[in-house]
């Protein structure tokens, strides 16, 4: 079966990790002082963006490991390996 779940998981994280990353950066710093000054959407969102990533890397990583192994070496079979009608 050809469903791999990093694919969406991938694409989800660096989706919401991108908007969280893009959000931390643009908004006011006074927004963080409750949270000692530290823009957490900023670094959670580069968190995100990150593990999102990941998952796509490893996704990608494995369909090119299962493509170039299925790949067949020979079109044809060979004439050893044809069977024979034993009527």
């Amino acid at each position: 079966m050809g469903l791999d779940i990093r694919i969406p998981i991938g694409v989800m994280f660096s989706i919401m990790g991108a908007l969280l990353a893009v959000f931390g950066w643009l908004s006011d710093p006074a927004l963080y002082q409750r949270s000692l000054g530290i823009n957490i959407n900023l670094w959670w969102g580069l968190a995100l963006l990150v593990f999102g990533a990941t998952m796509l890397l490893l996704s990608w990583r494995k369909s090119a490991a299962t493509h170039s192994a299925a790949a067949p070496t020979e079109t044809r079979l060979p004439a050893a390996n044809a069977r024979t009608p034993t009527h």
